[in-house]
């Protein structure tokens, strides 16, 4: 066939309708894909991952089905080594936090991120500073004011102990001088349940974990831990959108915090096996779900794969470890 009859019958095809096979894979699974949370149903982690089963589901990018389980035991750490024990099984992904390395440096968990193979960092998340809405605060000084005129009283809850919510809560504590009762709960979904039911006074939920609290005019949004405004515009309440939220840096409050979100194979999975998941989540990320989940969620759109990500895991650890030395919580060796 020569290379002008083939492109005639592929311009033929095309205006017939006629599909044309996409090429075969070198690998592709041949299973239901088990994807685990390391977190409770109705966190952050757990919300992306079922948006993101939808998205394979809906745009057919896989012939086996995704199948979310959450393994929250031990503060993420279940997941994690199940995970790790899972070595050379490509049909199990795990999609995690900064838990992946947070985890292990506070509890002497066994556990490394080496020990498993980067796919792709599929965006960043923010973290907001929540009070109920009925509350008299306005700003975060409104706030911190009110923390210091009631030392150790006023109660911030958050996701585990020692994890993120917390590590935040400490840099709070440490640049405003004030001091917190730090509740853990499962996930963003049950602090954000505890803050509505005012048995909290704040949160630093992930936009995603009280979006439907804030809509609702339950809870109000003093500032987001982040170097920038969000970029998006649409409003979300009555009034505000994610962009009209102010830094905390602008409001007198310098703590900055954001969070990769992240898949992982586990180790010992082939070069090929690595791949056809790459591949899969280029895929999500360029379908118009995938922007609409971005924005709804308030995430920051940064998706890295290969060697570019396995730079980023390597700094943003060494960050970690140094925050986490900062607020007290490096387990002694």
């Amino acid at each position: 066939m020569t290379l002008r009859y083939a492109a005639r019958a592929l311009a033929c095809a095309s205006l017939l309708g006629v599909a044309w096979a996409s090429p075969a894979f070198a690998w592709e699974p041949t299973k239901p894909v088990e994807v685990v949370v390391p977190f409770s149903a109705g966190g952050a982690s757990d919300q992306m991952a079922r948006s993101i089963q939808g998205i394979i589901a809906k745009h057919k990018l896989m012939n086996q089905p995704m199948i979310v389980v959450n393994k929250a035991g031990a503060s993420g750490a279940e997941g994690l080594m199940d995970t790790k024990a899972s070595k050379g099984d490509a049909h199990k992904l795990l999609v995690t936090s900064s838990a992946l390395y947070t985890v292990p440096m506070i509890s002497q968990l066994p556990f490394n991120w080496r020990d498993l193979t980067p796919v792709a960092m599929v965006a960043m998340d923010e973290f907001v500073l929540w009070t109920n809405a009925e509350a008299p605060y306005k700003t975060p000084a409104d706030y911190i004011a009110e923390a210091k005129k009631q030392p150790g009283k006023l109660k911030m809850g958050g996701t585990s102990s020692k994890r993120e919510d917390q590590i935040i809560t400490a840099q709070v504590e440490r640049k405003a001088g004030v001091r917190f009762i730090y509740i853990p709960y499962k996930g963003g979904g049950e602090a954000a349940t505890q803050l509505s039911g005012k048995h909290i006074d704040s949160n630093v939920n992930n936009p995603s974990e009280s979006i439907g609290q804030w809509r609702a005019g339950e809870h109000r949004a003093l500032c987001v831990f982040a170097p920038d405004r969000m970029q998006y515009t649409n409003k979300i309440t009555g009034t505000q959108s994610w962009g009209d939220i102010p830094t905390c840096k602008e409001q007198g409050l310098d703590v900055q915090y954001q969070m990769l979100r992240v898949f992982m194979l586990p180790g010992g999975v082939t070069p090929d096996q690595q791949k056809y998941y790459v591949d899969l989540m280029q895929k999500v990320v360029a379908t118009p779900e995938w922007k609409e989940y971005l924005e709804k969620n308030a995430l920051k759109n940064d998706f890295l794969t290969g060697q570019k990500l396995t730079e980023f895991l390597t700094a943003d650890e060494t960050r970690h470890k140094d925050i986490i030395k900062e607020a007290g919580f490096l387990a002694a060796k």
